[in-house]
């Protein structure tokens, strides 16, 4: 987390209880800046989040995985060999519309 201080100074217990206060209020985001701009007795923050990690999560032959490195070889053959639909109404765009 990268925190700048402009137009003045302020206290780093005062800087940590801003941060403090920013987590609590999203616990579930990654702060990644934070800039004070103190004009007088007044301390603006403005604050950036960093990309939450993200994974994709299917369904593979009846389990919830994000990927395939856990299966086993039986599995992994069930993997490959399964079949994938599509719908085809078997109509052109031009009678759909």
């Amino acid at each position: 987390m990268t925190i700048t201080v402009t137009g003045g100074t302020l206290p780093q217990a005062e800087i940590n209880a801003y941060v403090a206060e920013l987590k609590a209020a999203n616990p579930d985001k990654y702060i990644k800046t934070v800039d004070f701009i103190i004009d007088g007795e007044y301390v603006d923050m403005k604050y950036t989040y960093d990309n939450v990690p993200f994974e994709r999560i299917r369904r593979i032959t009846g389990y919830l995985v994000g990927t395939i490195d856990r299966f086993n070889d039986a599995k992994r053959a069930e993997v490959q060999d399964r079949v994938k639909h599509s719908v085809d109404c078997g109509c052109s765009l031009e009678e759909i519309a």
